[in-house]
């Protein structure tokens, strides 16, 4: 048997997209200045186009509650956490989100609008919901 017909991952393109995740967030953190920036493009520019517009839309989530105001500082986000997102067009609207911030996950809900390409976010709004139970953190494919 085949590790593709034994891992579900590999069947729901879930594998691929995990991965992704790891390496743009590995970019992300340890990328200088404009080597990431190009590094990072690189690598968006290699996933389908709804993957990259929900990676962007990650790193735009974790962006935008860091810098307002509020008490939370993500490290993490994750858009398909709860629920997949809805994607139209170059936007993609989600109820099940996830952040983590200072170790804990929270829920949140977003609209993010890209730009024709996926590469950058033209606008985007969101709504931070409750704490995620470490109990339930394993199910939703969390981790501390």
């Amino acid at each position: 048997m085949h590790l593709k017909s034994r891992n579900p991952a590999f069947r729901h393109g879930a594998f691929v997209k995990n991965v992704s995740i790891v390496l743009i967030a590995a970019l992300f953190s340890t990328a200088p200045g404009l080597a990431m920036d190009a590094r990072f493009a690189a690598s968006l520019k290699k996933l389908d186009p709804e993957t990259r517009l929900e990676q962007v839309c990650d790193l735009e989530a974790m962006s935008r509650i860091d810098r307002d105001t509020n008490p939370y500082h993500p490290d993490r986000a994750k858009t398909d956490v709860i629920s997949h997102p809805v994607h139209a067009g170059d936007t993609v609207t989600g109820k099940g989100g996830a952040f983590r911030s200072k170790g804990r996950w929270y829920s949140f809900s977003f609209v993010c609008k890209g730009s024709p390409d996926h590469m950058k976010v033209l606008s985007f709004s969101y709504k931070i919901g409750e704490l995620i139970p470490e109990s339930k953190w394993a199910a939703l494919g969390l981790w501390r």
